[in-house]
């Protein structure tokens, strides 16, 4: 596995890695009218190399065998800063690795690069928005003591998720 930051030239097969890891853990809850909509604004390459090419989001990209498997990202300032007390908080904006490559270790180092890039930008918490019912990764971020600080939702095209926002204190 080779971990590594983000390229524009990333953008598309970081789009498609976005869209098939999303849609493999939530599609079946949306229409798909607010799937396509939602997938459109978040996961196609023009939004991501926006991402990618801006000041607010950092991303760590994990191949296997030279594809994208997995990735995460962080966004300052976060979306959910005036939800917490922290002084400087940073956001995990997606965590997310392909089905095949689940359970080897990829999210414990993805979330061990999070915390590190959180310390050593002078961040004193790590927050994150995670489905009220994705049981497997709440029990996941409070391994890493993350907890509940507030109930929010996510808009999905025009559907609301029910979702908790998680905060680490560093």
């Amino acid at each position: 596995m080779i971990y590594r930051p983000a390229t524009l030239e990333d953008a598309p097969a970081l789009a498609a890695l976005g869209a098939e890891t999303f849609i493999a853990a939530f599609g079946h809850l949306y229409t798909p009218q607010d799937l396509a909509a939602f997938l459109a604004q978040v996961h196609s390459p023009g939004p991501v190399a926006a991402e990618i090419a801006g000041s607010e989001c950092t991303h760590c990209l994990v191949e296997d065998a030279g594809a994208l498997v997995a990735y995460c990202k962080l966004r300052h300032p976060s979306h959910y800063t005036a939800l917490s007390g922290a002084r400087d908080p940073i956001e995990l904006g997606q965590l997310y690795c392909l089905p095949t490559h689940t359970g080897h270790g990829i999210g414990a180092k993805l979330m061990d690069w999070t915390l590190a890039q959180a310390r050593a930008g002078g961040h004193d918490a790590v927050l994150l928005s995670v489905y009220s019912e994705n049981f497997g990764a709440q029990r996941f971020y409070q391994r890493y003591g993350f907890a509940k600080i507030a109930d929010i939702t996510f808009k999905v095209g025009d559907h609301l998720d029910p979702e908790f926002l998680y905060e680490l204190k560093l």
